[in-house]
């Protein structure tokens, strides 16, 4: 039976490559959900449509300038495009990229967390208002007098904002002290101990990432909505004065190809633009990656196994036949 269907992939690869698709090569970066990306993405070329996908090593500011100014590799799965922002709007203009579509629907996500079985309890802590009633929920480290928020580690670009966030929400005021967690090591594991006790606990986080697919947490409403051009100019600025309430804005995360590709493998360029997950589904598979050491490949065959619904609304019928024979044939 595998026999039979290696033959009719060989068959129907030839066939789609006859279509145009040939050699496609991917950018394999060095982060979990986009060597996930990448990994789906050539099993679903190379099976699909024919294409002769190969990955290559990638990371986001080297493959820009790469894809722009030399027209490879012909897809970044998983682009955060606030970095290279202007050489990806000169690509485009020059008609050398195509920006395909959201990696990530919802954005990168940033914001301030707490548990989710503490807003099950105590319903107002979902909002900014609810925290700072209730301070004494969010135990410090080292002290029983003061509140804890767990900001970003020193050093980090999010460092910035954070603290800024801190002082103009006034929880200095409302006994809170700004705890610097030394790492992403330090700041994961005081979730997890937080959880591990059932305690509460206040910080920054962001998604999509492993820690918020295995802790359920619930996502802080400022009640001030997005204010873009404050969060630009003065919240993510160090000599920020007089900082003002904001949620983070989401952070663009798209599927970038070359302009070449997306014209000579219209069909397989159309798949790259309906190829997306939300957050809470990545989380769900980064927390599975970490959990069983699994690398690229690894969760990718994890991914299509157990999603067919999501994948299967990418691709044409036709085209999600010869990729679940794919699948039975490994």
């Amino acid at each position: 039976m595998k026999l039979r269907y290696a033959a009719l992939f060989l068959f129907s690869g030839f066939a789609q490559a006859d279509e145009g698709c040939g050699r496609v090569t991917i950018a394999d970066m060095n982060w979990s959900s986009a060597t996930l990306l990448a990994h789906v993405d050539q099993f679903i070329l190379k099976n699909g449509y024919g294409c002769d996908a190969e990955l290559v090593p990638g990371d986001t500011m080297p493959t820009t300038f790469s894809m722009v100014e030399k027209g490879e590799p012909d897809i970044a799965p998983e682009l955060w495009t606030n970095s290279g922002k202007e050489a990806l709007e000169r690509g485009v203009a020059e008609h050398r990229i195509r920006f395909a579509g959201r990696s990530l629907s919802d954005g990168g996500e940033e914001g301030f967390w707490v548990p989710k079985y503490l807003v099950d309890k105590y319903p107002e802590l979902a909002t900014i208002e609810g925290v700072k009633q209730h301070a004494d929920l969010f135990p410090h480290p080292e002290s029983n007098e003061l509140a804890g928020f767990y900001g970003c580690p020193a050093g980090w670009n999010c460092q910035i904002a954070a603290g800024n966030l801190f002082k103009a929400l006034k929880l200095e005021e409302s006994g809170f002290e700004l705890i610097d967690p030394g790492s992403g090591a330090g700041l994961s594991g005081s979730i997890a101990k937080a959880f591990a006790r059932e305690q509460g606990w206040f910080g920054y986080y962001w998604s999509p990432t492993p820690v918020l697919g295995k802790y359920k947490m619930v996502k802080v409403d400022f009640g001030s909505g997005i204010n873009e051009q404050e969060f630009l100019n003065c919240t993510t600025q160090e000599n920020c004065a007089n900082p003002k309430v904001t949620m983070y804005p989401p952070s663009a995360v798209h599927s970038v190809t070359t302009e070449i590709f997306a014209s000579k493998a219209p069909k397989a360029y159309e798949y790259i633009t309906k190829r997306s997950f939300t957050n809470a589904q990545m989380n769900i598979l980064l927390a599975w990656m970490e959990d069983n050491q699994a690398d690229g490949d690894t969760a990718m065959y994890h991914f299509l196994t157990e999603n067919p619904d999501t994948w299967k609304a990418w691709v044409a019928p036709e085209v999600a036949v010869k990729i679940s024979q794919a699948l039975d044939s490994m």
